[in-house]
C-alpha cells in the first residue's frame, strides 16, 4: 500500500478486509438463522398458566410487571402462598424479576428436575433417532449435575439451546457483584466443561469467586455466571453484527434492575459479551461501577465516551489471542468498533500475563484473573497495568474497604 493513500482510502480498504473475512465465515461455518418453533415454548406455557391463575382469592400480577411491583406482591404473600406459586408455575416464577431470590432457586430447581424426567423419557423414545436419543441423553445428564446439592440457579430456560444463570455466593447479603457474561457458543451444554474448565461460564464463574474470596477475605461477594441470552452460534453472521448483542442487552439490564440489595456490580465480559455489555452500556443502572473486558472484538463504539455509561470501562488482551488478527472497525453493520485496548479508545488497560490464548482469562494464578478480583472487590490500587506504568490506575482509590462488613 502506498503512503500517499489518505485515511479515508485505508478505512475503505480495512472495510473490504472484514467483509472478505465474513463471507468466508459464512462459507465455512454457514449463515446462523434463528428457527421458528411451533407452540408454546415451556416457558411461555407456565407464563400464560400462571396469568390465568389465583392466590387467596385474587388474579396474580402481570409477569412482566416491574421488578418492584413483583417484590411487593411477594412480600405480601406468606411463605407457604410463595411455595405454593413455585411448584405450581416453577418456570414463570424461576425466570421472573423481582421474585425473592431463593423462591427462584426453588422455582428452577424443580422446573430443572421436570426436564430431567422428560429427557429421560425422550431417551428411551423409538419415535427419535439415534441422534435424538443421545441429544436427550446429553440433556438429561446436563440437568443432573445441575441438580446437584448447592447450586443455585436464578434463570432457567430449556428451550432450543437453552438459556441459564447460576449464582455462586450469598447474593442477598454481599456487598459487590460479579456478573460473567460470556461470547459465542455458549448455551446449556457448553454452560459446564470437564475440558478447558476456566472458558465455560461455571469454571469462569468459580475461578473469580475463589479469586476474590483470596483477595479480599473480608468482602462478602457473589458471582453470576450468566448465560441467559441467545449467544451466537460459531463465527457466522450472528457473531459478525449486533443483533444478539441487542437482545442480550435488553436481557441483561432486566437481570441488573432485579438484583436484591443496593451492592456494587462489576460485569466481566468476554468475546461476543463484550460486545453485549458495549450495546448494553447507555442504559446499564448506576450501581454498575465496572465493565472489564477481555478478547474483545470490539464494543460497538468508537471510545468510552460513546459508551455513555458512568461506569469504570477495563480491557485486556493476551498476546496470543488469536482476536487481535480481527479488523476492528464497523462497516455497514458488520463488526464490531474500535479496538478497546487501543489507546484512541480510552480504557483503563489491563495485563493479561499468563492468560495463554482467548479462553484463558480467567484461569487461575494469572494476572488477568488477579485485576478481575481486584476490580471485583473494589481494591482499585493493586491492579496491574497493561504497560510499565500506572496509567489504568489513575485517579482512581482503593474502595474495598466500603465492601467489607
Amino acid at each position: 500500500m502506498t503512503s500517499f493513500e489518505t485515511s479515508p482510502q485505508l478505512n475503505v480498504w480495512r472495510a473490504l478486509l472484514a467483509l472478505a473475512v465474513v463471507f468466508v465465515m459464512l462459507a465455512t461455518s454457514g449463515w446462523t438463522a434463528v428457527h421458528s418453533h411451533r407452540g408454546a415454548t415451556p416457558l411461555q406455557a407456565s407464563r400464560s398458566a400462571w396469568e390465568h391463575g389465583r392466590v387467596a382469592g385474587e388474579a396474580l400480577p402481570d409477569p412482566e410487571s416491574a421488578p418492584g411491583r413483583l417484590s411487593r406482591f411477594f412480600a405480601s404473600l406468606d411463605a407457604r402462598q410463595r411455595g405454593r406459586l413455585a411448584h405450581r408455575y416453577p418456570l414463570a416464577v424461576g425466570n421472573m424479576n423481582g421474585a425473592p431470590v431463593r423462591l427462584r432457586y426453588t422455582a428452577n430447581r424443580i422446573a430443572i428436575g421436570q426436564q430431567r424426567r422428560i429427557e429421560l423419557k425422550r431417551m428411551h423414545d423409538n419415535r427419535l433417532s439415534a441422534l435424538g436419543q443421545q441429544e436427550a441423553g446429553r440433556r438429561m445428564h446436563r440437568y443432573e449435575a445441575m441438580l446437584h446439592k448447592g447450586r443455585r440457579f436464578l434463570a432457567f430456560d430449556p428451550m432450543g439451546s437453552g438459556r441459564v444463570a447460576e449464582v455462586f455466593g450469598n447474593l442477598d447479603r454481599a456487598r459487590r457483584i460479579s456478573v460473567v457474561v460470556p461470547g459465542v457458543d455458549t448455551d446449556l451444554l457448553t454452560f459446564q466443561r470437564t475440558n478447558k474448565k476456566y472458558s465455560a461460564p461455571v469454571g469462569m464463574a468459580t475461578s473469580l469467586y475463589g479469586a476474590e474470596r483470596a483477595a479480599s477475605p473480608g468482602t462478602r461477594t457473589a458471582v453470576i455466571a450468566w448465560a441467559d441470552y441467545t449467544a451466537p452460534s460459531g463465527l457466522g453472521m450472528d457473531a459478525a453484527t449486533g443483533v444478539r448483542a441487542q437482545e442480550g442487552a435488553v436481557r441483561l439490564n432486566a437481570l441488573l434492575r432485579a438484583l436484591p440489595g443496593k451492592a456494587p456490580v462489576a460485569l466481566y465480559c468476554h468475546s461476543y459479551g463484550s460486545v453485549l455489555c458495549g450495546v448494553a452500556a447507555h442504559s446499564l443502572p448506576s450501581r454498575v461501577s465496572d465493565i472489564a473486558v477481555a478478547g474483545s472484538p470490539g464494543m460497538r463504539a468508537d471510545n468510552t465516551t460513546a459508551l455513555r455509561t458512568t461506569a469504570r470501562v477495563w480491557a485486556m488482551r493476551d498476546s496470543d489471542d488469536w482476536i487481535q488478527d480481527v479488523p476492528y472497525l464497523e462497516f455497514g453493520g458488520l463488526g464490531h468498533g474500535a479496538d478497546p485496548v487501543s489507546k484512541a479508545f480510552g480504557a483503563r488497560v489491563l495485563s493479561a500475563r499468563g492468560a495463554k490464548g482467548h479462553g484463558g482469562y480467567f484461569e487461575p494464578g494469572t494476572e488477568s484473573l488477579r485485576n478481575f478480583a481486584d476490580i471485583g472487590v473494589g481494591a482499585y490500587d493493586t491492579v496491574r497495568c497493561a504497560h510499565d506504568d500506572d496509567t489504568c490506575r489513575q485517579g482512581l482509590t482503593d474502595a474495598s474497604a466500603a465492601g467489607r462488613a
